[in-house]
């Protein structure tokens, strides 16, 4: 026979025990935090710490249409990261979740400082734009230039004509350019995911 001060123990461990259980269950149903966060229902909110979320690839002087600039003004880095629950949902599925924004941090560049004698380094921050993956949107996606504003409203008209034109023409998945990114291009060739014709 147990004793009543037995019968307080046990009763204490497992009411902890299943307040600990109710509590992960709730929160495994949580949609995750580190998707895009607005202000006036669609003005997307800079994340402040998507330095810290995974990053996807990198270039150096990268442009779509011809280039405008002089050969001599040095080329920007342009540096990709996304959130961290949609890069856990690609590297199991292939394809991008909703909340998905992926940011491309845009860096001057130089070539000679300190001991450097060669090739290119990252300098200055020069802006910062993101493409967001949220069925908010009329067609699912949306780009913002956030700059260094705290918050930008999505762009529109003229201003993403261009932008939705080449994501939808020249995507590797979705709308997104899977292509530059080496480590994801081999998970969508995997699943099965990348777009027809690619």
């Amino acid at each position: 026979m147990f004793s009543m001060a037995t019968i307080k123990k046990l009763a204490v461990v497992l009411g902890l025990a299943y307040g600990l259980a109710f509590s992960l269950a709730v929160r495994a149903q949580q949609a995750p935090g580190d998707g895009p966060r607005y202000t006036s229902g669609t003005n997307l909110v800079r994340p402040a710490d998507y330095r810290e979320w995974p990053f996807l690839s990198s270039g150096l002087g990268m442009t779509y249409q011809p280039s405008a600039r002089s050969e001599s003004a040095p080329p920007s880095f342009t540096n990709v990261f996304v959130n961290p629950s949609a890069y856990r949902s690609f590297m199991q599925t292939g394809t991008w979740p909703d909340k998905t924004i992926l940011v491309l941090e845009i860096r001057r560049s130089d070539s000679e400082a300190s001991i450097n004698k060669g090739g290119r380094f990252q300098t200055g921050f020069a802006g910062l734009e993101a493409h967001v993956k949220d069925s908010q949107f009329p067609d699912g996606w949306a780009f913002f230039n956030v700059g260094t504003a705290e918050s930008a409203a999505p762009l529109s008209g003229a201003n993403v004509a261009t932008c939705v034109e080449c994501h939808t023409k020249n995507a590797a998945v979705e709308r997104t350019f899977v292509q530059f990114y080496p480590t994801l291009l081999e998970v969508a060739r995997q699943k099965g995911t990348l777009r027809s014709g690619f």
